[in-house]
């Protein structure tokens, strides 16, 4: 079997609302380019990555995969990630070992979990991502910590998720405590909390906030300060689990976070941690350490939320609730729609391979809605309400 071509689109699909965070503001929908790498055999296998239009610079790594054998993914990372630094980038490497997983499903009538072990849960319990929002369905703005224990409640009653995590470094910090704080009153001490700055603020800051927090016995305080040292000093002064997407976020500074005693838990991604054998190779790590792993979203579609969904069924270690920007989506661009949440989770889909298919149709309805749109990434740091504003990070 080889690959014979490659097809990318950008698409994009609109939210419920826009999400603020404190490096800007995610302006009412969400992109992401979806790729296909066809075989000699008729065999498509589907991919997906996020970070604006990726169409570019996924091309460019064409000619590298053409002929390839998508079982041969080994050479096909050496190929693509490892040859040359300047094209080195695990977040398209990540969409295009995807694909091949999901050639390779198909090809030998499985899905994509066997390929990785064997799932050991049919379903994957969520949270209720909490982020502050502008123009909120029903209208307004979130504004207090009332509105976000309200929208948590809301997610809890309609979803059924039994845990949170609130985008932080938007409001004043003590504020966004008494997120949590609320929460806590209002659906119990079984209830998980977590909270994520995105490293901007101080140590200082993060210190008085984890201590004011550790009452109320959250699953884990992420990315409270910036930088590998910052979350050093952080978690050396108070006694909540650190947890990081950012530092580490590739190989690379893995170890030198485990020599600091810099973090407790790692969440996984498919595309820092390049594709679903990375994150395999990277919780063989965190056994090794005893550090603990769970599930981060980088704003996926359902292309990419079914492989993270195969791929946490088959780790023991990832028991808790995985990360999800998708119940702010209004739609998705696979057959049948957005994939259901049950009971608080979302099953992990039947095969063979990822077990979704495109909807050509919401493919091409998107694909104009990117058109109409555009990139907003060349202009993320900016807020529509607040037109001075820009990030300072440990500003706070």
């Amino acid at each position: 079997m080889k690959i014979i071509d490659m097809k990318v689109r950008t698409v994009a699909i609109p939210m419920n609302c826009m999400l603020r965070h404190n490096t800007g503001v995610h302006p009412g929908y969400l992109m992401r380019t979806i790729l296909e790498l066809i075989t000699d055999e008729g065999i498509v296998g589907l991919g997906e990555v996020g970070g604006g239009d990726q169409r570019g610079a996924l091309l460019k790594l064409k000619p590298r995969l053409i002929g390839m054998n998508p079982f041969d993914l080994e050479a096909i990372k050496l190929k693509v990630l490892r040859s040359i630094y300047y094209l080195s980038n695990s977040r398209l490497y990540g969409a295009i070992e995807i694909a091949c997983l999901d050639i390779q499903g198909k090809a030998c009538n499985v899905p994509m979990h066997q390929l990785l072990g064997g799932k050991l849960r049919d379903s994957i319990p969520m949270i209720a991502y909490l982020f502050w929002r502008y123009d909120r369905p029903g209208g307004g703005h979130d504004k207090c910590a009332e509105d976000m224990a309200d929208l948590c409640v809301e997610l809890n009653d309609t979803l059924g998720v039994q845990a949170m995590k609130l985008k932080a470094g938007v409001m004043d910090p003590m504020e966004e405590i008494r997120v949590l704080q609320l929460c806590r009153e209002r659906l119990g001490d079984d209830f998980g909390l977590r909270i994520d700055p995105n490293g901007v603020w101080s140590v200082a800051t993060a210190v008085k906030a984890g201590q004011r927090m550790e009452e109320l016995e959250l699953q884990y305080f992420e990315d409270p300060s910036w930088g590998i040292e910052g979350m050093r000093a952080v978690r050396q002064q108070i006694r909540i689990p650190l947890a990081t997407n950012m530092y580490p976020n590739k190989f690379d500074d893995l170890g030198p976070s485990i020599r600091q005693d810099a973090i407790d838990i790692i969440l996984t991604d498919l595309h820092y941690w390049e594709g679903p054998k990375g994150v395999k190779d990277l919780t063989a790590v965190c056994r090794t350490f005893n550090l603990g792993v769970a599930m981060h979203s980088g704003a996926e579609f359902g292309v990419e939320l079914a492989a993270m969904l195969h791929t946490a069924s088959t780790i023991p270690a990832m028991t808790m609730p995985g990360d999800a920007h998708y119940h702010y989506l209004e739609d998705d661009i696979i057959v049948g729609g957005k994939l259901k949440y049950e009971n608080g989770g979302i099953k992990v889909p039947e095969g063979p391979g990822l077990g979704v298919e495109l909807d050509e149709d919401k493919m091409a309805k998107y694909e104009r809605y990117y058109e109409e749109k555009g990139d907003y990434y060349a202009k993320f740091h900016q807020d529509p309400y607040n037109e001075d504003w820009y990030p300072i990070v440990g500003g706070i």
